[in-house]
């Protein structure tokens, strides 16, 4: 996916294993097929993942997880990833990498939910939870910014996706995203928010929200930013529900449009040869606010 990732594949895990916890080196091991696009995952045994930063890119999201993860747990209504130890670089491998606790579910599908209903709930549990933290000294969350910030990247996308055969209106795409840039800015206090809530990152069972992955991207900000599943997760019946039930403004659910949609627009180009499920998830939430706001 990127042209700076590092050579990993299990062999090396192994060694990495073998080396540094040898109390697991007999544990089988296998790489997991992700949409994820900063570590690669393996699974260690029934109980352990381990995850190790595919680019230098991901060296400081581990130690934002390693300190923030413990201490934001128990404020949280659903598992997040227990980070049971740290790696260091070894075996050709250059940075530090974890081995987390394993958390049983699977990755929902884009407009595919079971229990809409049900998942509207927890979503809204897990998104007002976030913002009820009151751990002290967050750091400022990726994405948790003004949406201005994102505007030249967005609109290179823009251009970017207009030379492809991709079946979108980007006439329609800049005027989607334009008026989400004439939203009213966030003008509340800086809450905590997980700033990455793509179906990649959620893990259901039984149509319920199970756990909540990747915490990389935490910290305080605006509180839009955790919006972002209505577009890129919910079909469209169940949209309002979710609105309804975190309770937010005309201008946040705007400003939470605007960031989803930039979101795709910047992935899309980016990953379509690469990724499929970050491709498949960005098509979808393209099409899906082009038709909201047509």
């Amino acid at each position: 996916m990127h042209a700076d990732e590092a050579d990993i594949d299990e062999h090396l895990v192994r060694r990495l294993i073998l080396g540094q916890f040898p109390a697991w080196a007999d544990l089988p091991i296998a790489r997991l097929a992700s949409g994820g696009t900063v570590n690669a995952v393996y699974r260690l045994g029934d109980e352990l993942s381990v995850r190790l930063p595919l680019t230098a890119g991901g060296v400081d999201d581990l130690a934002r997880e390693v300190r923030w993860l413990p201490r934001l747990a128990s404020a949280l209504p659903v598992p997040i990833p227990t980070v049971v130890a740290t790696g260091a670089p070894a075996e050709g491998y250059p940075w530090p990498w974890a081995v987390h606790r394993w958390i049983n579910g699977e990755n929902p599908l884009e407009g595919q939910v079971a229990r809409p209903e049900a998942l509207v709930g927890d979503l809204a549990a897990f998104v007002l939870a976030m913002r009820g933290v009151a751990v002290d000294g967050g750091p400022p969350a990726h994405r948790g910014g003004p949406l201005t910030d994102q505007d030249p990247e967005t609109r290179a996308a823009i251009a970017a996706l207009g030379r492809t055969d991709e079946p979108f209106d980007m006439g329609a795409a800049s005027a989607a995203w334009d008026a989400a840039l004439a939203a009213p800015p966030w003008t509340g206090s800086p809450c905590w928010i997980h700033a990455d809530l793509m179906p990649s990152n959620l893990i259901v069972a039984d149509g319920r929200l199970a756990a909540v992955l990747d915490f990389a991207t935490v910290g305080v900000g605006d509180p839009a930013c955790d919006l972002i599943p209505a577009w890129n997760l919910l079909p469209p019946e169940a949209r309002q529900a979710f609105r309804d039930a975190v309770d937010v403004d005309d201008a946040t659910w705007a400003r939470a449009r605007g960031r989803a949609l930039s979101m795709a627009l910047i992935q899309l180009p980016y990953y379509r040869d690469t990724n499929p499920v970050i491709s498949a998830n960005a098509r979808y939430v393209i099409s899906q606010v082009l038709v909201e706001t047509r």
